[in-house]
């Protein structure tokens, strides 16, 4: 294996702010190895829309700061007895932009043959999240036969984790519907084995629930968008319905007043997929698990576009303007 260097090329933020504030810089510290610990040479890292919390402040943490939460490539140092110099891996941990990254060995996955570095990095943090929230926040299991489960609705079902979400909720069983922004975006949804598509920019969607449902409402709703969804949401959910609350991409919801959930007996969750992965035993089963579903084809990844390290403030301003179906990555 190559010397590991004192320094590393990479991503630091200084202050908060737009996609300005992501520089690159050559002489960024490469971290030592504590006990238990493996340094990643990373080849793909993920974009996920919480880079853009942590680079706008809105999820408050240290300056300068290296962002981002996952990525892959093979080990290029290790203290731990689990992994060695060579191995492929793929992990959900902070400070992946850049070209080397410390993870601890309980959040990485050893990656099969039939799993490319690419392919990890593409979908390990949305995989994981839309994995845990299906079966723990939604509680839906895969014994159900097709489309005999419960009424599902994704919100954003092309971006990258509504298309894994509504590819799982299918496989195991439910009633998809997924709400996307124009006729491409809709295609991309139904591609992934939404059974109704609704087009929010110029379809009503409480009513289109209404009448897909029969009158019914969605049992479990997976809601991304955040503050200009949320009463939408209040209004198309079930009686004793789950509202699963688990981004911000419109902005943050306002304070609720817990009242208005009686009139429906609403289940309210705003989950985080790190607190499903917290035991060694949570992170290997489900990071197996979801690598099981793509080796099977029943999870397709769809990478919308690669972009060079350097140049991850327009993948920013892509992720942020809508401009994207499915995955995005940064290549290293």
């Amino acid at each position: 294996m190559a010397p590991i260097p004192k320094t590393q090329s990479g991503i630091l933020i200084e202050e908060n702010g737009g996609p300005e504030v992501l520089k690159w810089k050559t002489d960024i510290p490469v971290p030592e190895l504590k006990d238990g610990e493996v340094l990643v040479r990373n080849e793909y890292i993920g974009v996920n829309y919480i880079d853009t919390y942590f680079r706008t402040g809105l999820y408050k943490a240290p300056l300068p700061l290296v962002t981002g939460k996952e990525g892959a490539g093979t080990v290029a140092a290790s203290k731990s007895s689990a992994f060695k110099e060579g191995d492929r891996v793929g992990y959900v941990h902070d400070n992946a932009y850049a070209e080397l990254t410390a993870v601890p060995e309980a959040k990485l996955v050893r990656l099969p043959d039939e799993i490319s570095t690419e392919q990890a990095a593409a979908s390990l943090l949305q995989g994981l999240t839309a994995l845990t929230f299906v079966r723990e926040a939604g509680g839906i299991k895969q014994e159900l036969g097709i489309s005999k489960g419960p009424w599902t609705l994704v919100h954003a079902a092309a971006g990258g984790t509504g298309s894994i979400l509504v590819q799982i909720l299918s496989v195991f069983g439910a009633k998809v519907i997924g709400t996307a922004g124009g006729p491409e975006k809709c295609e991309v949804a139904k591609r992934n084995g939404a059974q109704w598509v609704i087009d929010n920019r110029k379809e009503d969607v409480a009513a289109r629930v209404k009448e897909i449902t029969d009158g019914h409402g969605v049992d479990v709703i997976f809601d991304g968008v955040g503050k200009a969804t949320f009463e939408l949401d209040l209004d198309i959910i079930a009686r004793k319905g789950s509202l699963i609350v688990f981004g911000n991409a419109s902005g943050p919801v306002d304070p609720v007043n817990l009242l208005r959930l009686g009139a429906k007996n609403i289940k309210l969750l705003r989950p985080v997929m790190f607190n499903y992965t917290v035991t060694k035993e949570e992170w290997d089963g489900y990071s197996n698990e979801l690598l099981d579903l793509i080796k099977t084809g029943k999870v397709k990844l769809h990478i919308h576009k690669t972009y060079p390290l350097k140049d991850v403030g327009e993948a920013h301003t892509d992720l942020e303007g809508r401009k994207t179906t499915g995955k995005l990555l940064l290549k290293v």
